[in-house]
């Protein structure tokens, strides 16, 4: 328990500390995957949609757009550095009345039952330890209506048959050495999403320089228990 929770604020202290460099880090290679999740998310006018690891807002922003002023959208994030971030582009855009932001780690999620009619994760899922993943997963399975849908954007494994780029390769052996710098690997999403009791009904494919990503949307089958 001492080396989770320590591995927890490792974590949040260093997104606090990358915070004000993330979008130029990473958005640039990350936002066309990003997007394609939303539009295959296909958020709607009234909806209540969470999105668990918000980073900076540049998904808040588009699905605050969408549900309009019937809807509301949360989300979660374990950097207050991330969150101010978010908070100062909400303003900007004025939707921050439409957005309830908290900054905590997960899991557990601090909802109620069947609270929302979608959850999507951009580039986070894969940021979990193997073994928190089905947690996770339980729990957005539990936060969500039944027939609620579940968006991810996800770092992939290679297709069965097909080799490993050099940079897969290579970033997986950073990962495995030095976790603390880089923090997500590719993992089978749709998998794992199949085995928390999500129905996929659609992925697409794509590719950030030769590293494979997959887009997902699934549908909740019912709560557990």
């Amino acid at each position: 328990m001492a080396t989770e929770r320590q591995d927890v604020e490792a974590a949040r202290a260093f997104y606090d500390r990358i915070s004000h460099v993330y979008d130029a880090l990473s958005d640039s290679s990350e936002h066309e995957s990003r997007e394609r999740g939303l539009e295959l998310l296909a958020p709607v006018e009234g909806e209540r949609i969470l999105e668990i690891g918000f980073g900076t807002g540049q998904a808040l922003v588009p699905l605050a757009r969408a549900v309009g002023p019937s809807g509301g959208v949360s989300g979660i994030d374990i950097s207050e550095g991330m969150a101010r971030l978010a908070r100062r582009r909400l303003e900007d855009c004025d939707l921050i009345d439409r957005v309830e932001l908290r900054v905590d780690a997960a899991p557990p999620l601090p909802w109620p039952d069947s609270r929302f009619d979608a959850v999507t994760m951009s580039f986070t899922l894969e940021l979990f330890p193997d073994d928190v993943i089905p947690e996770l997963l339980a729990e957005t399975r539990r936060v969500l209506r039944p027939g609620g849908r579940l968006g991810v954007v996800s770092m992939a494994v290679s297709p069965r048959g097909e080799r490993e780029s050099a940079l897969t390769h290579t970033y997986k052996w950073l990962h495995r050495h030095f976790p603390h710098i880089v923090d997500c690997r590719p993992i089978d999403a749709p998998a794992r999403i199949r085995a928390a009791g999500f129905d996929s009904r659609e992925e697409i494919g794509m590719a950030i320089w030769t590293l494979p990503v997959v887009a997902l949307v699934a549908v909740s089958q019912g709560t557990l228990g």
